[in-house]
């Protein structure tokens, strides 16, 4: 179960998540949507969506520099202050997910209009959601340091992976939340390419070195606004 669960499903939800990137980044790439609902419901996706995005982003930020610079996040744990400052801050980002998550549940479950527009895909991401969010915390009350300990073991299991040669010995030593915080990271992982959340996957990156595209209104606007044809349109009857 071990090699399952720890070498196993992290190639299988990489792979299919290689795959459903290219796919849908060649031949999707125009009809993927975050599938937004702000305009259905406006006011609680924002209440929620802003303390997610910003304790997600910031703490995602955090693992990722732990994983490219696990030396130095040793050496800044070796001062007791800057200990306390990254784990306070990191476990602060993590309750602001934590509460964004909890209302976006909220707000689909409560407003009919955005429950009827849910999918069983985004029930099960909702819930991978949380129970990731949720183990991150736990881990961090209750296995202290972890930025420390995410350095000096984590991160060698996840290089392990990256280059081909797996070792799970310390990480099957960890307790059951840890396992669950990596089981249900790589889970989210597998899952992106069906879900709404793979609207990032197509960002066009072409933007940045195509030649601007210029916009020109090749027509009167008040003629238009006064014509009473029914093609291009009538006058307004609006102030």
């Amino acid at each position: 179960m071990n090699y399952f669960l720890f070498i196993g499903l992290p190639y299988a939800t990489l792979l299919i998540f290689i795959i459903g990137w290219a796919y849908k980044y060649n031949q999707k790439s125009f009809q993927v949507s975050s599938l937004s609902t702000q305009f259905l419901e406006g006011k609680n996706l924002f209440w929620g969506s802003q303390p997610f995005h910003w304790g997600i982003v910031i703490i995602l930020s955090g693992h990722f520099i732990g994983f490219l610079f696990p030396k130095t996040v040793i050496a800044w744990n070796g001062i007791h202050v800057r200990l306390l400052v990254l784990e306070v801050s990191a476990l602060i980002f993590s309750f602001s997910a934590l509460l964004g998550v909890i209302l976006l549940i909220y707000r689909r479950l409560n407003n009919k209009r955005v429950r009827i527009l849910t999918s069983k895909a985004d029930i099960l991401v909702y819930i991978v959601i949380f129970v990731q969010v949720v183990t991150g915390i736990w881990i961090a009350l209750f296995f202290r340091w972890g930025s420390s300990w995410y350095a000096s073991t984590m991160v060698p299991y996840l290089k392990s992976i990256l280059f081909l040669s797996p070792d799970i010995d310390a990480l099957v030593q960890m307790p059951f939340m840890v396992k669950a915080h990596v089981i249900s990271a790589f889970t989210l992982v597998g899952l992106i390419p069906f879900t709404r959340f793979s609207h990032f996957m197509v960002f066009p990156i072409s933007y940045y070195w195509r030649d601007p595209q210029l916009v020109f209104w090749n027509r009167d606007r008040k003629t238009i606004r006064s014509s009473k044809r029914i093609f291009p349109g009538v006058k307004s009857k609006n102030n």
